[in-house]
């Protein structure tokens, strides 16, 4: 210790000596002190910060540069403790610190860079001040002229992802070609921990509509497709580990229809299927949930819809049905009812499936797990009314569907009941003979009733029942029962409702009541 009292008594000296005279004694007590900070950092920390040397360094960056390595490298050493963090920016290092990065030597940014982010790290106020000076522009150079140099660009991407929440920092990366260095910095990421640091950059990035737009078009899909395809041999922890992040990142990406359509067009589905196809089993359930919602996010636009259909992409996802896990389940049935959405074709084949359609009976039976039962429920109904198919009706009756779909129409959700009662009308409509018995089991009527007489039905709700009830009086057995539950009477109440459009169907449904059997019409939405 008296040998280091001595070099940082020497230190404070330098400033008042000839610059040609000092350097390699400079050296020579910075190393010093530089083995003293590694050997114990609290000890001679305590002792630097009373000896003001914080000072002297700011003196020997600015006016000795030959010295600054040695001087930066000391710096990065001391800001590791938390205690010398603000007397490093009482002494105005970071701003001696910053020309610095500016440099062409390798040794003087990685340690002027260390420095800095360890000075700087979770203080939002100087981090704004870095931005201000220009700190993201420099870092962005760097990547770009140094991008093989392994230390240099984990701790320029160190700094890039402490930087990155910031508003300011996210305008300021818009106006560089950050996008296109950091996808060429994700094509080479080789390890878990570096894609780890860039994938999370690139998700703050993609929280801003410009350098999102500058992600697409520095290719950042095929990248993803690239890696993808790299971990279909890794290890089943590091697989899902590297799935998790980068279904997070598509989900972020995923803003814009025309990316959906990029990343259909390039194959990110059918990578995402492959590896989720390997651990759908013992998987993890947050990697899965994830890459998942990426799918049934890519699902979304039409054009995506029919190319991932003709790809069969929808019996690579029924495959996935055997899971046991629920929040798996869950977003699989979200996901091939965003595929159904309007596909007459896909809903009329899938529709007839029986290994499909016996799961989602046996899923429309788990009151465990309402979310998976919910969805369920509503592919069935999003079966019949894409298909609009008396044989995905016949096959629903099959399976014993028709009665979970009467379920559907009390849920608590107006939605649900919605998807429910069209697609029953619908079924009504094509072949009311072979569901009335399951009408009849499962109590429709009585359901139907009990939602025109609840004041806290919606009268969305009250008008689509009722256009499903004019359908059934096309049945004699099923007109009997609603004659033995005096739905007249309600339907009476209901031609002074507030709402013009369910007195306009309330009165039709009158009429039909009232009216021969044999000249009831049917009713199709």
């Amino acid at each position: 210790m008296d040998s280091l009292s001595q070099h940082l008594e020497g230190l404070k000296l330098v400033g008042n000596k000839d610059q040609g005279e000092v350097e390699e004694e400079i050296f020579k007590s910075l190393n010093m002190v530089l083995q003293a900070v590694t050997g114990d950092q609290q000890l001679s920390g305590n002792l630097l910060q009373a000896s003001g040397i914080f000072t002297t360094l700011g003196q020997i960056l600015t006016s000795h540069p030959r010295c600054a390595v040695p001087a930066a490298q000391v710096l990065a050493e001391l800001a590791k403790n938390e205690e010398l963090k603000q007397p490093c920016i009482d002494a105005g290092l970071v701003s001696a610190l910053l020309p610095h990065l500016e440099s062409s030597d390798q040794d003087l940014l990685l340690h002027a860079g260390r420095a800095i982010g360890r000075i700087c790290y979770g203080n939002k106020e100087l981090q704004e001040e870095l931005v201000k000076a220009g700190v993201i522009s420099l870092l962005v150079k760097i990547l770009s002229d140094f991008p093989e140099s392994e230390p240099l660009v984990r701790v320029d991407l160190l700094a890039l992802c402490n930087l990155a929440d910031l508003d300011t920092a996210k305008e300021a990366l818009s106006k560089t070609k950050a996008a296109e260095e950091l996808v060429r910095q994700l094509r080479r990421a080789e390890n878990q921990e570096r894609l780890e640091i860039v994938t999370e950059i690139l998700q703050l990035l993609a929280e801003n509509d410009s350098l999102k737009v500058q992600l697409v078009e520095a290719d950042v899909q095929s990248a993803l497709v690239e890696i993808l395809q790299r971990v279909q041999d890794s290890s089943e922890v590091e697989a899902a580990a590297i799935l998790k992040t980068i279904s997070d990142l598509v989900i972020s990406l995923l803003l814009g229809d025309s990316n959906c359509v990029k990343m259909v067009q390039l194959g990110v589905v059918h990578q995402l299927l492959d590896v989720l196809e390997k651990h759908v089993d013992n998987g993890d359930v947050t990697v899965q949930h994830a890459a998942l919602s990426a799918l049934r996010n890519l699902a979304i636009p039409v054009i995506n819809k029919v190319q991932m259909l003709e790809e069969g992409v929808a019996e690579r996802i029924q495959m996935l049905l055997r899971s046991e896990m629920p929040p798996v389940q869950f977003k699989l049935l979200g996901t091939l009812r965003m595929l159904m959405d309007g596909q007459v074709e896909a809903a009329e084949t899938l529709g007839q499936d029986p290994a499909l359609l016996n799961r989602l009976v046996q899923w429309c039976e788990a009151k465990e797990h309402a979310g998976v039962q919910g969805e369920a429920n509503r592919l069935l109904a999003s079966l019949l009314r894409h298909s609009k198919s008396q044989e995905v009706v016949r096959a629903i009756q099959e399976a014993q569907g028709v009665k979970h779909l009467v379920s559907m129409t009390t849920s608590e959700h107006a939605i649900m009941q919605n998807e429910a009662l069209i697609a029953l009308a619908i079924a009504s409509a094509i072949n009311l003979e072979i569901i009335k018995d399951a009408f009849k089991e499962s109590k429709l009527i009585q359901n139907l009733q009990k939602l025109l007489e609840d004041e806290m039905t919606s009268p969305e709700v009250k008008y689509k029942s009722l256009g499903l009830l004019c359908s059934l009086l096309g049945s004699g057995d099923l007109r009997k029962q609603v004659e033995e539950a005096k739905v007249q009477d309600t339907l009476e109440n209901l031609c002074n409702h507030g709402n013009g459009n369910v007195v306009k169907q309330a009165i039709t449904a009158l009429q039909i009541l009232k009216s021969d059997p044999q000249d009831s019409g049917l009713f199709f939405p």
